[in-house]
């Protein structure tokens, strides 16, 4: 914990500042030509079953590591299958649940999308500040999230 607390005001433009910062990133990130056959929501699921150590995720499971609602992550779920990126396949440990996977199609759209995506990160980020400066983004953003996470 910080030795003293911050005030309203300083908490709000920390927050103000980071939310405007993530926004106009998160904008140009969109624009670029790898997020032409699937968009960055779409994406950020096949990124998340890509980090699955067991291969798969429950679809609750999944909508823990996105931002959108149960329904909206139901209805892309059904458009990544229709595409051939994602499949249903049944749990080993709960034959009632499903888990969903990539499909060798979607693990090698993932991969492509996600090497163009992170030079696209670095074209912007790392003119904007230094490796240590990087380095301390980090370590201040993992611990915000993990202290506002176990909250």
């Amino acid at each position: 914990m910080p030795d003293e607390a911050a005030s309203l005001r300083e908490a709000s433009e920390a927050w103000e500042a980071l939310f405007r910062c993530q926004v106009t990133i998160m904008r140009r990130l969109q624009k670029h030509p790898a997020f032409k056959g699937v968009n960055m929501r779409e994406y950020d699921v096949l990124f998340n079953l890509s980090r699955c150590p067991s291969g798969g995720l429950r679809l609750g499971d999944l909508n823990e590591h996105v931002l959108m609602s149960q329904p909206s992550l139901s209805r892309m779920v059904e458009r990544l299958e229709s595409k051939g990126l994602v499949e249903r396949r049944p749990d080993p440990c709960d034959q009632r649940a499903v888990r969903l996977t990539l499909t060798d199609r979607g693990r090698e759209l993932q991969r492509k999308i996600g090497r163009e995506h992170v030079r696209h990160i670095h074209e912007l980020l790392s003119p904007a500040l230094s490796p240590e400066q990087l380095r301390e983004l980090t370590a201040l953003t993992t611990r915000l999230g993990g202290a506002v996470g176990s909250s």
